[in-house]
C-alpha cells in the first residue's frame, strides 16, 4: 500500500497540480473527519472545494462529500471520473488506477451552519472551564 501511496505523492498531473482548493484523500493517513473538517476550512477560502482520490481511496472521498452535502453544508456541482496510469517502481510498469474528483461548493446554508457550530464549540470550552 505504501508503495501506491508513493506513486501517487510522485504523480505528475501538470497544471492542475496547481489548484489550490484541491483535497487529495489518501484512505491510509488521516481519519476521515480530518477531510470532512478540512474541507470546511478550504470551502471558507474558497466557496468551492474539490476532492480527488485514487483507487481505494475513492470511498473515502464519496463519504467525505456525503457528509458535507447531508449536514447541509455543500451542494455538488461537478463529479469526473478518469483512469490515469501510475508508475509502479516495484513491477517496473505503469498501473491502471481509478480516479475520482468531486468539486463542492458552499450551500446557502454554510456560513449560518458553521456559526452555528463555532457557538456551539465555544459554549462547550465555557463548560469546561467552569
Amino acid at each position: 500500500m505504501e508503495g501506491i501511496t508513493e506513486g501517487v505523492n510522485s504523480m505528475s498531473l501538470g497544471v492542475d497540480n496547481q489548484k489550490k482548493n484541491r483535497i487529495q484523500v489518501s484512505n491510509t493517513k488521516k481519519p476521515l473527519f480530518f477531510y470532512v473538517n478540512l474541507a470546511k476550512r478550504y470551502m471558507q477560502q474558497y466557496t468551492d472545494v474539490e476532492l480527488s482520490a485514487l483507487g481505494m481511496a475513492i470511498a473515502t472521498v464519496v463519504t467525505v462529500a456525503e457528509i458535507l452535502k447531508n449536514n447541509g453544508f455543500a451542494v455538488e456541482k461537478k463529479i469526473m471520473t478518469t483512469t490515469v496510469d501510475i508508475k509502479d517502481d516495484s513491477r517496473g510498469r505503469p498501473v491502471q488506477k481509478a480516479k475520482i474528483e468531486i468539486t463542492l461548493a458552499k450551500s446557502e446554508k454554510f456560513d449560518e451552519l458553521m456559526a452555528a457550530a463555532n457557538e456551539e464549540k465555544e459554549a462547550a470550552e465555557a463548560q469546561e472551564h467552569n
